[in-house]
């Protein structure tokens, strides 16, 4: 089978930029692909002064040639995407005309967001940091064999089956937290959200549901291109991430084939995206985070605040022995740095290269992340100019091009593009 599968995913723990880079190379695909996640997403796009923030669905939306396909390995929430779909509307596009979704894709009931409220308010000073959009009680409920999808919303019975399964899920919650009357979803009551979420249901039926995994293979075997857009970072894989503080699918380009249904032989490139920093929404760890002004000034300039959540997001310097992990596991081919220009009026930068422990050195982590390890950072003289109009690589200040090419060196993999600002059209191809 011809290799017409590539994949773009985050390589850090987040918030890489996978959105603007999905819309910027989406004219060369037949189909965008999401294949994990849900609504904890929020993928940024930003052209003709508009920016949209989308969280269910896939980054080609924009364009209407593109087929948009929410995979099987997806969880989705009716109430969200219908929010979404009338944004998208509003802006006079019609995503019933390139929007399919997986007949095998998971429902995220107002229960699981009940369920995800109480858990966390449960576990106190030891929250994972949850974004309480209801992704790992749907999650969990789909490998207990309990969960509904969205192929049946048609049964002629769904109504009085949700209602039975959401009677189990608010005992569940009381038993947690006997006062859920206190607990609102996205600021309204739970019955207040229930009715919302039965309307959505409904306005969710008028859209393709099907198969995708025959649709895709059909695809496949007719020679188009797929890209499959991951969601979080490979630092969140609920595998391979900082567990347990983590998202509840595989984020890494392994989620791709159980995501979508297509075989591991179908994958091509896989672009692996990170911010020339990094950042962290939630609790876990954090090896280089900034606990002081430089932090602060991170945050500012690169406007960082959770897409999802509007939390301030943690800041620090560029993890290059996280980065190498990543891109080990996912067998990246080409990376992608996003937010380079965050860093323009910096007059030094540090990265991270290798970790000490017990007197060691460590280039790649082959330990638990956080544990007794400090980061051994190196000092890189900034450009100290803006770079955000600039369209070639050849018009990147020097001092830019000795850190693009420290970090080439020391990942020993090549960076194919660097993004230079928000919009659509600021992305430099580099090789």
């Amino acid at each position: 089978m011809n290799m017409n599968v590539d994949v773009i995913l985050g390589l850090q723990w987040g918030d890489e930029g996978k959105g603007k880079i999905v819309d910027a190379v989406a004219k060369d695909y037949d189909v965008i692909a999401r294949f994990q996640g849900g609504p904890n997403a929020g993928h940024t796009i930003e052209f003709e002064n508009k920016k949209f923030v989308l969280h269910t669905i896939p980054s080609g939306i924009f364009h209407e040639n593109i087929s948009n396909v929410i995979g099987n390995g997806v969880v989705l929430d009716p109430f969200v995407f219908m929010k979404e779909i009338e944004k998208i509307q509003s802006a006079g596009y019609d995503p019933h005309k390139n929007l399919i979704i997986s007949d095998k894709t998971h429902l995220i009931f107002p229960g699981h967001r009940l369920l995800d409220a109480v858990c966390e308010m449960a576990l106190g000073n030891k929250k994972i940091g949850s974004t309480l959009k209801g992704i790992g009680p749907a999650y969990t409920e789909k490998f207990q064999r309990k969960g509904f999808r969205t192929g049946d919303i048609f049964a002629s019975d769904f109504e009085s089956k949700f209602k039975f399964h959401r009677d189990e899920q608010v005992k569940r919650a009381k038993e947690i937290h006997p006062s859920i009357s206190e607990i609102l979803i996205d600021g309204l009551s739970y019955d207040e959200y229930e009715s919302k979420w039965l309307e959505a249901v409904k306005d969710l039926q008028t859209f393709r549901v099907e198969a995708t995994e025959i649709y895709l293979n059909r695809l496949l075997q007719n020679g188009k291109r797929i890209l499959a857009e991951g969601a979080q970072g490979s630092l969140l894989d609920i595998d391979f991430g900082s567990y347990p503080y983590v998202t509840s699918s595989n984020t890494t380009s392994g989620g791709v084939c159980t995501g979508l249904g297509i075989p591991p032989t179908s994958i091509g490139k896989v672009f692996g995206i990170f911010k020339a920093y990094c950042t962290r929404v939630g609790n876990g760890p954090f090896p280089t985070e900034l606990h002081d002004e430089m932090g602060e000034e991170l945050r500012k300039n690169g406007h960082e605040f959770g897409s999802t959540t509007g939390r301030p997001r943690r800041c620090g310097w560029l993890d290059l022995p996280a980065l190498r992990y990543a891109i080990m596991i996912n067998g990246v081919s080409d990376l992608v740095m996003t937010k380079a220009d965050v860093l323009d009026s910096l007059e030094t930068i540090q990265v991270a290269n290798t970790y000490i422990s017990q007197n060691h050195e460590y280039m790649f982590p082959e330990f638990r992340f956080g544990e007794n390890f400090e980061p051994k950072l190196s000092n890189h003289n900034g450009w100290k100019m803006d770079i955000t109009n600039m369209t070639q690589k050849s018009e990147l200040p020097s001092k830019f091009l000795e850190y693009f090419n420290f970090i080439e060196k020391e990942l020993n993999s090549k960076i194919s593009y660097v993004s230079v600002g928000p919009g659509r059209s600021q992305i430099i191809k580099t090789q």
